[in-house]
């Protein structure tokens, strides 16, 4: 379909199906972490790196948990792979004092030196025991003239700083350290590009197993959200219409949002104990690892309980959203690049009323967002393996607040379908069972390609007390 088409959309009673809730939870094996190891210690080789310094912590635990199953949960971690010699000697995985038992959560602890570093233990805990940063970088190979490449959580561009290559991120305590052990400040760099970077990080291509775990997680972020938007009433607190979510423990990729009102229009506060207005603005959002899902809309049955100067709500700006949102995901596809999905989007809902600021999608991981090869004028190609957001956030800054649908899907070529056909055929059939919704009920289109993970695919409900009202194509 061209970008410029017209989609005509409607607003009817549908009939959401319940997809179901995962009763098996993958799992990624031993042999696919020495793998990510291995492939990141080529790259750095080819870099010619010398060591290479993976940090983490509670916030930003997803490369480590990437390479090794461990997350830190109360303090820093860092993962040490002396490149030169990573054949003959162990990666060094170092802890904090409460990580120290935590750690066998890695189905792969025993592959490395696991070495105890108190200082990067909460402040006051005990520091007798265990080894100096400095000591346990030493006889890792950080010294004199080596070259040492680090990956945090973020790398730079010219626009933002002189020397991208020498903006690190990391904390002062250990990026200084790096630098008195190597000599020279030029020869600690920033390698995060190495995972994260959404053309070729090679977090930006899941294997099977990975994408498994992501719709997993996705199936119960999203069933959350339905749960609240389906059981809204007038006067529950928000705490109350959160507790609705069902939340079952699974770990968290952010805060759990739901906000109403004058808070509402902020995004991303955590439920209080204000109660819910009748035509009140509300937003919800629950992200696990591997998946996200958000929505937002009025407190009301329908349009005759908007205040009058609203009543077009639905005209105004759900409608033409949701045609835009129809398109993307008809667009979405493996070698579309990014600057394809960014005109889709602009060329329908660019203008200043829309208030459409950040990226129309972007890649998800473990963390809710990894990078973003969605831009304007972005060369990047989607390829088999991403797992992406359906991301389009309208920020009006007028009384028709927002609309929203953020859902995760991933794009998986034929080969990697007949793998998770074959290995998850329970989230498969919840897969084929969304997307014969999405064609059927809501008239989208999509690409053999495109896998929806989300219990609510690309259903868009504008008002909360009559859910079963949504958005569709006009046949």
């Amino acid at each position: 379909m061209s970008t410029s088409s017209k989609i005509g959309v409607e607003l009817c009673d549908l009939d959401l199906p319940d997809f179901g809730l995962p009763t098996q939870q993958p799992t990624i094996t031993a042999d696919t972490y020495r793998k990510r190891i291995a492939a990141l210690g080529d790259r750095a080789e080819a870099d010619n790196l010398d060591v290479l310094v993976v940090y983490g912590d509670r916030e930003h635990f997803a490369n480590l948990a990437y390479l090794t199953g461990y997350d830190p949960r109360f303090e820093e971690s860092l993962l040490v792979l002396n490149v030169r010699s990573r054949k003959s000697e162990k990666p060094i995985l170092v802890v904090g004092n409460e990580g120290l038992g935590y750690v066998k959560i890695s189905p792969v602890w025993n592959d490395f030196e696991i070495a105890l570093c108190p200082t990067l233990s909460l402040l006051d805990q005990p520091r007798s025991q265990g080894r100096r940063l400095g000591d346990i970088l030493d006889a890792a190979g950080v010294r004199a003239g080596r070259r040492v490449g680090t990956i945090g959580w973020k790398s730079f561009i010219p626009a933002e700083v002189d020397s991208p290559e020498q903006s690190v991120e990391l904390p002062s305590f250990l990026v200084d350290t790096l630098r008195e052990k190597a000599g020279r400040r030029e020869l600690v760099v920033n390698r995060t590009a190495l995972l994260m970077a959404a053309d070729d990080g090679l977090r930006s291509i899941n294997e099977v197993d990975q994408l498994a775990c992501f719709e997993f997680a996705a199936t119960h972020a999203s069933q959350a959200v339905r749960n609240v938007v389906f059981s809204m009433t007038p006067r529950m607190t928000e705490l109350e219409a959160c507790a609705r979510m069902g939340l079952n423990g699974l770990p968290l990729s952010c805060h759990v949002m739901l906000s109403s009102g004058e808070r509402a229009v902020m995004g991303l506060p955590s439920p209080s104990s204000r109660r819910i207005g009748l035509g009140d603005p509300i937003t919800t959002a629950c992200g696990l690892w591997g998946g996200l899902t958000c929505r937002a809309g009025f407190v009301v049955a329908s349009a005759r309980d908007l205040p009058p100067t609203i009543a077009d709500y639905v005209e105004k700006l759900v409608a033409p959203y949701f045609a835009a949102i129809v398109a993307w995901y008809e667009r979405i596809g493996i070698g579309v690049s990014g600057g394809e999905l960014y005109d889709t989007i602009h060329e329908r809902i660019g203008a200043p009323f829309f208030g459409v600021g950040l990226n129309p999608g972007h890649l998800l991981h473990l963390d809710e967002w990894l990078s973003s090869p969605v831009s304007r004028n972005s060369k990047i190609a989607l390829r088999s393996g991403m797992a992406l957001q359906a991301d389009v956030i309208p920020a009006t800054g007028t009384a028709y607040f927002t609309t929203n649908i953020e859902d995760g899907i991933a794009l998986a070529d034929a080969q990697l379908r007949a793998a998770f056909s074959r290995e998850y055929p329970e989230a498969w059939e919840r897969i084929q069972r969304r997307r014969r919704f999405m064609e059927a009920a809501l008239g989208i289109r999509l690409k053999p390609e495109v896998l929806p993970f989300s219990n609510l695919p690309a259903y868009l409900p504008p008002f909360w007390l009559n859910p079963g009202r949504a958005l569709r194509v006009v046949s």
